[in-house]
């Protein structure tokens, strides 16, 4: 690990930053260029305290999970995520795996979406990253550590992670995440994370193994569903899903019918959620050992 190297990239890469380059609503007048501290350390989903102790050459070494968190939080290139892993000593993801680092130009698609919830996640369905509004509709995923991520994982081993959906709806999405993760491991057969997932989940769900006994297949595509949100009540969004080149990643923008309930919900929503977002951004954020 070569600290002050890293020290100096993390510094120069965030100092060419502004916050409309990543979805942040200007502040007050700054004395020094680029973004702050604090706004990496929140877009990345961990502790200013650490990450100011990167940028000062006293910080460990940072996990591989939080090193691509970064990497997302400064819209680094594919090139400039290699050299961030190398510099920290560890060594980047293989690129003929499934990416979990996503593109600037998608980050910078993501960021643009102010007003309605929308969110990145991979074909194994791990959520990269999420704009405010979809932290505000699902939860923030980037609190939790990083198997927990994973919305089949969740589905069918977290009760708590159906308490949005209607108990009439749930066995339908239920199957359908299961028939897309069937498509996805087949077609990549020597992918051990897709193996790995199916293995663990027929041996912790009854569910699980019965719905892929079935052997339906079908990647996600577009769809309507309904939320029940703890805050503003049902909503039913249409969920486009927009499948970036090689199909590893998927940009999910949930949607609201104009002058419909659900678009004067979605719209408290954005009033309300983001007001609380921005009170628990104000506390303490998860360390890196929560990070994994």
């Amino acid at each position: 690990m070569d600290r002050a190297a890293l020290a100096d990239f993390l510094r120069r890469s965030r100092e060419r930053l502004n916050t409309a380059d990543v979805g942040l609503p200007d502040g007050a007048r700054r004395r020094t260029p680029g973004l702050r501290r604090e706004e990496v350390a929140g877009l990345a989903g961990m502790s200013v305290d650490y990450y100011t102790r990167l940028e000062q050459q006293r910080g460990p070494r940072p996990s591989p999970q939080l090193l691509a968190a970064l990497a997302r939080a400064l819209r680094l290139s594919d090139d400039e995520r290699d050299h961030l892993f190398h510099l920290s000593g560890q060594q980047p993801p293989q690129h003929h795996h499934v990416a979990d680092h996503v593109r600037p130009g998608l980050l910078l698609v993501l960021d643009r979406l102010w007003d309605t919830p929308a969110q990145v996640i991979s074909d194994l369905c791990d959520v990269l990253v999420q704009n405010p509004m979809a932290r505000a509709l699902w939860g923030d995923a980037s609190s939790r550590p990083p198997g927990e991520r994973n919305l089949l994982r969740r589905w069918f081993t977290d009760p708590a992670a159906r308490a949005l959906i209607p108990a009439e709806d749930q066995e339908r999405l239920g199957r359908s995440h299961v028939a897309h993760l069937r498509a996805v491991a087949t077609a990549r057969p020597e992918d051990r994370r897709a193996e790995r997932l199916v293995t663990e989940l027929l041996a912790q769900s009854p569910e699980f193994a019965e719905y892929w006994a079935e052997h339906d297949v079908a990647q996600r595509r577009s769809d309507v569903k309904r939320i029940l949100h703890p805050v503003v009540g049902l909503l039913e969004l249409s969920c486009e899903v927009l499948v970036t080149d090689g199909g590893g990643q998927r940009l999910l923008v949930f949607t609201a019918e104009p002058g419909s309930v659900s678009a004067e919900r979605l719209e408290l929503l954005r009033v309300v959620g983001l007001q609380d977002l921005s009170a628990r951004d104000s506390g303490v954020r998860p360390t890196e050992t929560r990070q994994g």
